[in-house]
């Protein structure tokens, strides 16, 4: 029942802005905690297992917090506020619903509201490419910032949520295959992905089930393509829901990537409507974890 409490206290007040004006936010401290890590041991030899010590420490650090977090007086209140915050679904939605909203104004505006969701360059992108952009942010986000906390707390409570998300954390800070993070970053990467690989399939099917869509060809044909052995799943599955090619070509730091295309056969002029679209699968999709939850708690 606490996770039932924090994904309804998420999904009706989200992330109020008032509040983190006074208050860092717990993915701030994370993230200044990683930084700090990485100043401090991202140098010299050895890096790939000085990545790995700082990982191994982390998570230890993470689960015995919540450990001790749950020895506390009053401590289902307690869960209940941090997983509430932990988990995305509310901020997801308005931040995707903002590119549609800012599409419909001009095209210079979804650009800038779609910049503040996805890492790619958006200076010559078309509005079919901001609404691409949006909907694969959706899908990927759906997964890591919803699905997966969701299901950490199911299986490890509040140690499990603060251990995933501070891995989540450290992949998107340090899990990248640049020359810095290459060899100092590989664990936070590749924990990760272990974290991941449930709770995408789970999106993946959760989103299936709440469409009625029960065809797992275009998935199991187009996941395995993708650049992330994750966040293919859900994309593979929302794009036939909505008839839209994801994926696809796209520009990183000025150079082109011509990354496969996810449910090829879809329209490739997607629009405000369709990121509307990606919104309601998303509310959709939750509605069902929810169910899961509630089922869960009531056993």
């Amino acid at each position: 029942m606490v996770l039932v409490l924090a994904m309804i206290l998420d999904a009706a007040f989200g992330e109020p802005a008032w509040i983190w004006r006074h208050l860092p936010h717990p993915a701030v401290l994370m993230g200044r905690l990683i930084g700090l890590a990485d100043r401090r041991f991202n140098e010299g030899a050895a890096r790939r297992l000085k990545g790995a010590a700082v990982m191994a420490a982390l998570v230890l650090g993470a689960g015995l917090t919540g450990w001790l977090i749950g020895r506390l007086p009053y401590h289902g209140v307690i869960e209940t506020v941090i997983a509430a915050i932990l988990i995305a679904q509310r901020s997801l939605v308005d931040h995707v619903r903002a590119v549609a909203d800012g599409l419909r104004r001009s095209l210079d505006e979804g650009k800038r509201a779609v910049a503040m969701i996805v890492g790619r360059d958006t200076r010559d992108m078309r509005e079919p490419d901001v609404a691409r952009a949006a909907i694969e942010s959706a899908a990927e986000n759906l997964s890591d910032g919803v699905i997966a906390p969701v299901f950490w707390f199911l299986i490890a409570g509040l140690p499990g949520i603060l251990i995933y998300k501070i891995t989540n954390t450290a992949d998107s800070m340090i899990g990248h295959m640049t020359p810095r993070h290459r060899e100092f970053g590989w664990a936070a990467a590749r924990f990760d992905d272990l974290l991941n690989l449930i709770p995408a399939r789970l999106t993946s099917l959760l989103l299936a089930l709440s469409h009625g869509w029960l065809d797992p060809r275009p998935v199991l044909r187009d996941a395995p393509q993708h650049r992330s052995p994750n966040a293919g799943w859900p994309e593979s599955t929302l794009a036939p829901i909505l008839n839209v090619a994801l994926s696809g070509p796209r520009s990183y730091n000025g150079e082109m990537r011509w990354y496969p295309w996810v449910w090829p056969e879809g329209r490739r002029d997607a629009g405000p409507e369709d990121i509307d679209a990606a919104c309601r699968a998303l509310w959709r999709a939750w509605a069902l974890m929810l169910a899961i939850a509630l089922m869960a708690a009531l056993v």
